[in-house]
């Protein structure tokens, strides 16, 4: 019989792997994506101490119905970069989370650096 990974833990373990190779700082902190079936979620993190600088997700006020679409997506990334910049963050890294740069994700990513943040 062959056991199939599912395609959650193929993507923690893309997650890994990309996480020993890139890390937040405080000069350059870390955009974290997770995405939900029906929601989006964004995180600037500084690695080397372990904080959330800023957050954003489609559960927030300002989103109301459906968060699980491309344009919730590009509003989360405008509204994370919004808040980074109001914290004096103008550089991060991204991180994908496993997932492929694709659908949301790339939309969260383009709503960002319309926002303003570099990466």
């Amino acid at each position: 019989m062959v056991n199939k990974v599912g395609s959650n833990q193929a993507r923690l373990h893309r997650h890994v792997r990309v996480r020993g190779k890139i890390s937040g700082t405080g000069e350059c902190p870390r955009l974290d994506v997770f995405r939900s079936a029906s929601n989006i979620y964004a995180q600037i993190i500084d690695d080397t101490k372990g904080v959330t600088l800023a957050a954003a997700s489609s559960l927030d006020k300002e989103f109301a119905g459906n968060g699980g679409n491309k344009e919730v997506a590009r509003k989360v990334g405008e509204l994370i970069a919004k808040r980074a910049a109001e914290k004096g963050i103008g550089k991060v890294v991204f991180d994908r989370g496993g997932y492929v740069y694709h659908g949301r994700v790339k939309e969260l990513a383009e709503g960002a650096r319309e926002g303003g943040l570099k990466f």
